[in-house]
């Protein structure tokens, strides 16, 4: 992370303009549950990714959908009985998680939600979610420099208490338009691979500066979602580009339940994401044997042509549903979208590899004898024994030899000397 700059751009990748109230459908024509009702039948995803058709097997009931964003509300009528716990990793928003935190931000949450598992006004009208009768988590995060605890710690204490309150699946709806991610990020990702849950991410949104796909969708592991129009095409406005994007789903004209229950109309792979999120409950509720790695393999190998070829731009293709739930898919043992346990032992370099095992019985050594006692201590001037006996006698005795050969030597020559002048004769 980059500090206040990348938060910033979480924030800011989540939308693409200002929501606007709906006031007429969506130009799509799906065959909606009451004609009458428009908002219903402005929900052309239902229709154009094989929801409606994925429903004749199931809606998700079973599955619990983690929603780590800014609350969900907890007025609409849509989220009735779908909101089955929550909590706030802010530190300003309420313990349940459904106080809207934010100022400008704070519907995003409950847009987010209502896409994945809303349960509309009544069996035929209201905005419904691709999983309506999945249960969904709320976790209220903050972003920018009002929250005191770090974004980063957020989204670990989230992951992690999603993870142990039942998630079956995790929706991320925010970027940070940074390639690389905290290591705070690696264990609570893993904590949720290690426990069997499908995370899905979006990819960013170019309208709102974000160039190219950040973390978290750069994560191994991950399910990143790009957008797409009603058209197939690649969002011009609503999405970014990278290799990391598995599936593309609709991310413009999409509608959403504020948090005080208007319906609004808002796009971005913010709102792509919770479309896949909705279809991966749909996988695990048709497929409960199925783990992490094969519901992601269904989902991406079960995806539609894209109007464009660049997996840049699309992954594998647009999701369906439809496909998804009932089509024949061969299992896997690997997750398609790569191994964040691989990824962190190569350059985390957080594992050295296995201890090697002990080949030979260790040789056992007998004991040291015990040490000398120390001598007290004293003074380096005063002489000791050893200096003594090794030092200055020897040097006194042959200082003494020199002395008296010198002495010898010296009566030596005045002998000589007194010899020779008594020969010498006198004048």
């Amino acid at each position: 992370m980059s500090g206040l700059r990348a938060i910033a751009l979480a924030m800011a990748a989540m939308l693409t303009a200002a929501p606007i109230v709906v006031g007429a459908p969506a130009s799509a024509s799906p065959v909606p549950d009451d004609t009458a009702d428009r908002v219903r039948s402005a929900e052309y995803w239902l229709d154009s990714l094989g929801v409606r058709t994925a429903w004749q097997t199931t809606r998700g009931a079973g599955q619990t959908i983690a929603i780590i964003d800014t609350g969900i509300g907890s007025g609409p009528p849509e989220f009735d009985g779908a909101v089955a716990g929550g909590t706030d990793v802010s530190g300003i928003g309420s313990p349940d998680g459904r106080t809207p935190v934010g100022v400008i931000d704070s519907n995003h949450g409950s847009w987010v939600a209502s896409l994945a598992a809303a349960r509309g006004t009544s069996p035929s009208t209201g905005m419904i979610g691709v999983a309506p009768e999945a249960e969904l988590l709320s976790i209220s995060l903050g972003f920018g420099s009002a929250v005191t605890v770090p974004f980063v710690e957020q989204v670990a204490t989230a992951m992690r208490w999603a993870v142990d309150h039942g998630a079956t699946v995790i929706n991320l709806s925010f970027t940070t338009n940074t390639l690389g991610w905290d290591t705070r990020w690696d264990d609570a990702f893993e904590y949720a691979f290690d426990n069997d849950v499908v995370v899905v991410v979006a990819a960013g949104n170019r309208g709102a500066g974000t160039s190219r796909v950040g973390a978290p969708a750069t994560i191994p592991g991950v399910l990143t979602v790009g957008g797409v129009d009603p058209q197939g095409y690649a969002s011009a406005e609503a999405s970014t580009q990278g290799i990391t994007i598995g599936i593309s789903a609709p991310s413009e004209k999409l509608l959403g339940v504020s948090a005080d229950g208007r319906i609004v109309e808002w796009g971005g792979t913010s709102g792509a994401a919770p479309i896949v999120a909705g279809i991966a409950a749909l996988v695990r509720s048709a497929h409960p044997d199925l783990d992490v790695a094969n519901v992601i393999n269904r989902i991406v190998k079960t995806a539609r042509p894209a109007a464009g070829s660049d997996p840049n731009l699309y992954g594998a293709g647009i999701v369906d549903a439809a496909a998804a739930v009932s089509a024949s898919v061969a299992l896997v043992t690997e997750n398609p979208m790569g191994s964040l346990a691989d990824w962190i032992r190569l350059y985390r370099r957080a594992d050295s590899g296995p201890v090697p095992e002990q080949t030979a019985a260790p040789v056992e050594i007998e004991a040291l004898p015990p040490a000398d006692a120390a001598s007290p201590s004293r003074s380096a001037l005063l002489p000791s024994r050893e200096t003594l006996v090794y030092g200055t006698l020897p040097l006194a005795a042959i200082t003494l030899a020199g002395i008296l050969v010198a002495l010898g030597v010296t009566a030596a020559a005045r002998r000589v000397r007194t010899a020779r002048d008594s020969r010498t004769p006198s004048r």
